[in-house]
């Protein structure tokens, strides 16, 4: 009996699946990220803005924003047939921070989104995963109208390691998110194969 090609058809591959944190200030382009890149249609917990919330809430620099997420965001993305990362974007207000714990547990890295025109709002993401000893990269965000800076110069700016990856992208771009996420894959996967020092307190 001659065997056809079905006989020798490669068993499906189980892919490893890999949780990646999207973290940043509030308004940076966390829930666009996600949505520009999400092979899914993306799980999305935005509410809108209310009158009772500016009181906590700053808009300063983006108040064209209407909603603000107020758990996370979910998106999923396959960068091969063996590797396929879950993506969760956190709230960016102070007043969701205790949701950040939960959604770390068991994360291999992060994604700090940063804009140029308001870079403190990232410190908090940054202070985060350097204390939890989580690997991050910082990926600026280039929004339109906004002064591009030099990465040497947004690195000095927000005090970072030298081995932190710290990279240009679109957020709205789905070929530019593709390569930050597996930027913090490599790095992620590299600082895993070496004995980290204990994470600071």
């Amino acid at each position: 009996m001659a065997f056809g090609r079905s006989s020798r058809r490669k068993r499906p591959v189980e892919p490893v699946t890999l949780k990646i944190l999207v973290a940043g200030g509030f308004g940076v382009g966390k829930t666009t990220l996600v949505g520009a890149v999400s092979e899914i249609r993306p799980l999305r917990t935005e509410e809108r803005l209310s009158e009772a919330g500016r009181p906590v809430d700053d808009l300063v620099g983006v108040e064209g924003k209407s909603t603000t997420t107020v758990a996370m965001d979910f998106g999923r993305i396959t960068l091969r047939e063996d590797l396929v990362l879950y993506l969760f974007g956190t709230p960016g207000q102070d007043r969701f921070w205790f949701l950040w714990d939960e959604l770390a547990q068991g994360s291999l890295g992060a994604v700090v989104l940063a804009d140029t025109r308001r870079l403190e709002d990232c410190f908090a993401a940054v202070d985060y995963f350097e204390r939890r000893g989580i690997p991050f990269t910082v990926a600026v965000n280039l929004f339109e109208g906004a002064e591009r800076f030099p990465i040497e110069t947004v690195r000095a700016a927000l005090d970072l390691d030298p081995e932190v990856p710290v990279l240009l992208c679109d957020a709205r771009d789905r070929s530019s998110v593709r390569d930050v996420l597996v930027a913090v894959v490599e790095d992620a996967m590299a600082r895993a194969d070496v004995p980290r020092e204990p994470a600071r307190t």
